[in-house]
């Protein structure tokens, strides 16, 4: 790993979970959120003027209904950049979105939701590429 892992929690899906990390560096932060139905991950920013975080972009990572029966204990990691520019979430060893605060860029294994032309204006694909600078 290339970056610093500032969260780690076992919890199982499609139940409500909350896990939320700040880049030590800037005003950016990012939350994952299971609310028993579906998983999502936000991107989201502080400021001395509002104590609420504004979410910036918002990321699809499951829907509880879709998960195999019988499910076992997940391992969610948070793992940002050395320059706290990007924030990976990683369920189970596996990297399921990205946010590249720099590039205003959401990115995720299924592509949804699109783009919102508020935040992120383009493809939301996750590549190996945009990884490197974490793992």
């Amino acid at each position: 790993m290339n970056g610093y892992l500032m969260q780690e929690k076992t919890f199982l899906q499609g139940e409500d979970t909350f896990i939320e990390s700040y880049a030590g560096a800037n005003q950016f932060g990012v939350v994952f959120e299971d609310d028993g139905q579906t998983g999502y991950f936000y991107a989201v920013e502080i400021s001395a003027d509002n104590p609420e975080p504004r979410i910036l972009d918002a990321l699809h990572i499951y829907e509880a209904e879709h998960l195999p029966p019988g499910r076992l204990p997940v391992k969610a990691l948070i793992v940002w950049s050395k320059d706290w520019l990007k924030c990976a979430l990683v369920l189970d060893d596996r990297c399921h979105a990205l946010f590249d605060f720099s590039k205003h860029g959401g990115y995720n294994i299924n592509e949804f939701p699109p783009p919102n032309q508020f935040w992120t204006k383009q493809d939301r694909k996750l590549t190996n590429d945009l990884l490197k600078d974490i793992f």
